[in-house]
């Protein structure tokens, strides 16, 4: 049985959803202009993430093996629906922005992968989690992401924090330089492919300095006398 530590460490780093596997890159690249459009389409899809897994958990043993993946489908579409809907009659601003993504988080495959793959195989709470796990490494990719997008590109972040939180979240926008003319590079579909690939960039040095550090240990380990 999967540990829950393990399941954690694979959704936030060694198989997060956007550095590692590269699944949902449509959304991921398109909506991520600024740290709001981000963080609204990462909150959306970890819901989505989350709350699919626990019924694909609760439901996994009576569910026929030939017709798993169109129960599956059925059952993350029902979520983006019920998450569509109810961005539409709260946050009507944020859902116009983000538009289209919204229901396409339902041909999004890691929400699939992760129903048949890990959910539909275990039980309740580690369906949870691993959900949980999966929706957060992805949120932080498009958090991040949006971010670096919007400091770059418009010198700001936090703009349009309204969008979500409300007319008293207008006074959040941080500007880091006053008169700045922006860098259209960076707010554009080119800017967002540099963006992921430096993230990506940054994440395998991180790991090749983990794995060549493991190896000294072990190497000393070796060659210290009993």
């Amino acid at each position: 049985m999967t540990a829950y530590k393990d399941i954690v460490r694979d959704g936030l780093w060694s198989n997060n959803v956007g550095l590692v596997q590269l699944l949902g890159l449509c959304p991921l690249l398109a909506v991520t202009g600024t740290f709001i459009n981000g963080l609204g389409l990462g909150l959306a899809t970890l819901v989505t993430l989350v709350t699919s897994n626990v019924i694909v958990s609760l439901i996994r043993k009576l569910v026929r093996p030939e017709v798993r993946i169109p129960v599956f489908v059925l059952v993350i579409a029902s979520v983006v629906t019920i998450i569509e809907l109810s961005m539409s009659a709260y946050l009507y601003e944020l859902y116009k922005v983000l538009g289209i993504f919204i229901p396409l988080i339902v041909t999004n495959c890691s929400i699939i992968g992760r129903a048949e793959a890990f959910a539909s195989k275990h039980d309740i709470g580690r369906a949870f989690t691993d959900g949980l796990s999966m929706g957060m490494g992805f949120l932080l990719v498009l958090t991040t992401l949006g971010g670096l997008r919007e400091i770059v590109g418009k010198g700001t972040l936090f703009s349009q924090a309204h969008l979500m939180f409300g007319e008293a979240a207008r006074a959040w926008t941080i500007t880091f330089v006053d008169d700045y003319s922006g860098f259209l590079l960076a707010v554009l579909p080119p800017g967002a492919f540099m963006g992921l690939g430096l993230l990506i960039a940054l994440k395998n040095v991180i790991d090749g300095r983990k794995e060549k550090r493991a190896a000294l240990v072990s190497a000393a380990k070796i060659e210290s006398p009993a």
